[in-house]
C-alpha cells in the first residue's frame, strides 16, 4: 500500500510540476507579449506632435489610458477613439497620468494628447463624456491617479461609458454600486464575486443606467458607442457611421438583447492551451503609416495578438510619431531599416496601397518577411475585423480562429473560416510534455521504488 501511494504521489508530481508548469510558463509568456507588452525601446523625440484643437462649442470626450507600465486595452481604446472622431461633433482626447508614451496591449504604444491635470485646465469643467478601457490593475501605487481621476469627474454631468472588461475599472472606482452592468463574458464569473454589489448582465449589449453606460465584450463597444451618438446626435448619425465602418450589427444598438449569450466551451479549452503549449509563435509585423485607420490598426491586435499563436511588432519608415486618421499619434517600435526577420507584415486598412505607397516600396526594398499582405486592400466593403479573423485560420486553425470570434463577440455569419481543424502544434507540444512527465515519473519510480522494493525482496529471500 505504501509503494502505490509513493507512485501515485510522484506521477502526480511529475504532471503537475511539468505539465502545470510549462503551462503556466507560456501563460505567463503571453501575458508579457500582449496584456503587459509595455515600451522597452528608446522613446524617440516627440516634438512635432499635434494636438487636435479644442472647440469650445462641442462636447469633450476623454478617453482614458492608464501608467505606462500597465497596458490599457487596444480595441477597448481605438474603437470609441474613432467612431466619436469620426462624427466631428466631440472634441477627442487620449488623456493619461502624464503626456509619457502609453502602451495598448499587444505593443502599440501612444502619444497622449493631454494629461490627466492639464485637460481639467483646459476645459475647467469635467469632460462631457469619460470612456474608460480595461486597464488592468498590476500595480495599485502607479494605477491610483487614474482611479482618482474617474472618482474626480463621476458627477451627473459627466457620462461614464466603459467598453469590455473596463467596466472592472468603473466598479473599482465605485461607480456601479447597486447598479446593473455589462463586461466581457469571459470577466463576468470573476466579477460577480469581486464586486457583488453590481448586478451583473450577461445577455445583453449593453446597460445605461443614469450617467453610465457599460458594454459586454469587445465589438458590443461598437454598441454603446453608436447607442450614445444616438441619443445625443440622433439615430441617423449612428446610422451614418455604422454604414461607414460597414458595421454588420447594427440591430444590436436598436435592441441590445441577446438570445444566445457566449459561455465557456471547448474552444475555451484550447485557447488556454494555446497560450501555455503553443511554443513557436509566429512573428508578425504591422506596418504603421500616416492617416492609417485606427479601426484597421485595431483588428489586428485584436485579431492574431491575444490567441498565444502570434507575437506582433510594430514597424514605420522612421521613428517619428505619426499621425493616424483621426489624429492619434502612435509610435513604432522598430524602423524598417532595423526590423527583426518576420514570418509576415501585415499592412492594414484598405486605402493602404495609396497611403502607405512610398513606405510599401521601401518595405519591399529593405523589409525581411516570408509573406506581406495588405490584407483590407482586397475588401474595403467588409467590416474590418472580417479578413483577419479569416487569415487567422489559415495560418493558425479553425478552433482557434473560432475562439477569436468568440472573444469577439461577433454574433454575425459574415465570416468565413478555412484552415486545420485544430491546433496540431498546441496538442502535439501538450503531448510531450505530458509523456515526459510520465517518463520522469517512471524513472523515479524505477530508480527509488522499484529498487528498494526488489531490495526487500532479496534480503527476506537470503535470510
Amino acid at each position: 500500500m505504501k509503494r502505490f501511494v509513493a507512485r501515485f504521489v510522484v506521477y502526480v508530481l511529475c504532471f503537475v510540476v511539468f505539465v502545470g508548469g510549462i503551462g503556466f510558463y507560456g501563460f505567463k509568456r503571453h501575458q508579457k507579449d500582449f496584456y503587459l507588452n509595455v515600451r522597452h525601446e528608446p522613446v524617440p523625440s516627440l516634438q512635432g506632435v499635434n494636438v487636435p484643437k479644442y472647440d469650445a462649442h462641442k462636447p469633450t470626450v476623454a478617453v482614458v489610458m492608464a501608467d505606462s507600465s500597465i497596458p490599457t486595452e487596444d480595441f477597448d481604446f481605438l474603437i470609441p477613439y474613432t467612431l466619436f472622431s469620426m462624427t466631428d461633433a466631440y472634441n477627442v482626447y487620449a488623456v493619461a497620468p502624464d503626456k509619457n508614451i502609453k502602451s495598448l496591449s499587444g505593443g502599440l504604444d501612444v502619444v497622449p494628447h493631454y494629461s490627466y491635470k492639464e485637460l481639467d485646465q483646459l476645459l475647467g469643467k469635467s469632460p462631457d463624456i469619460v470612456v474608460v478601457p480595461f486597464m488592468p490593475i498590476v500595480d495599485e501605487k502607479k494605477y491610483q491617479p487614474t482611479r482618482e481621476w474617474i472618482q474626480k469627474h463621476s458627477n451627473e454631468k459627466t457620462t461614464f461609458l466603459s467598453i469590455c472588461g473596463g467596466s472592472q475599472n468603473l466598479a473599482d472606482a465605485s461607480l456601479l454600486k447597486g447598479k446593473s452592468a455589462a463586461s466581457h463574458w469571459q470577466a463576468i464569473p470573476g466579477l460577480k464575486i469581486q464586486y457583488s454589489d453590481t448586478h451583473w448582465v450577461e445577455d445583453l449589449r449593453y446597460v445605461q443606467e443614469g450617467n453610465v453606460l457599460t458594454t459586454a465584450g469587445q465589438s458590443a463597444g461598437i454598441d454603446g458607442v453608436l447607442h450614445l451618438i444616438a441619443k445625443q446626435l440622433g439615430e441617423p448619425m449612428a446610422a451614418k457611421i455604422s454604414k461607414e465602418i460597414n458595421y454588420p450589427s447594427y440591430h444590436f444598438v436598436q435592441n441590445p438583447k441577446v438570445n444566445d449569450p457566449f459561455y465557456m466551451d471547448i474552444k475555451f479549452a484550447t485557447y488556454w492551451l494555446n497560450l501555455g503549449f503553443h511554443w513557436n509563435k509566429k512573428q508578425m509585423g504591422v506596418l504603421l503609416y500616416k492617416g492609417m485607420d485606427e479601426l484597421a490598426l485595431s483588428s489586428i491586435f485584436d485579431s492574431y495578438g491575444d490567441t498565444g499563436t502570434t507575437q506582433i511588432s510594430t514597424i514605420a519608415n522612421s521613428d517619428a510619431p505619426i499621425a493616424t486618421k483621426h489624429h492619434l499619434n502612435i509610435v513604432a517600435r522598430h524602423q524598417i531599416s532595423n526590423a527583426p526577420k518576420l514570418d509576415k507584415m501585415i499592412i492594414p486598412g484598405s486605402p493602404a496601397k495609396s497611403l502607405a505607397e512610398a513606405d510599401i516600396k521601401r518595405w519591399s526594398e529593405k523589409g525581411n518577411a516570408k509573406e506581406t499582405l495588405l490584407i483590407h486592400s482586397d475588401s474595403p466593403n467588409r467590416f474590418v475585423f472580417e479578413a483577419p479573423l479569416e487569415d487567422l485560420a489559415k495560418q493558425e486553425d479553425v478552433i482557434t480562429a473560432k475562439h477569436a470570434v468568440k472573444r469577439f463577440e461577433y454574433h454575425e455569419n459574415g465570416i468565413h473560416l478555412e484552415g486545420k481543424p485544430f491546433p496540431l502544434e498546441t496538442y502535439g507540444g501538450i503531448l510531450l510534455t505530458v509523456l515526459l512527465a510520465l517518463l520522469t515519473a517512471f524513472c523515479i519510480d524505477r530508480r527509488f521504488i522499484m529498487k528498494k522494493t526488489i531490495f526487500k525482496s532479496y534480503n527476506k529471500s537470503v535470510n
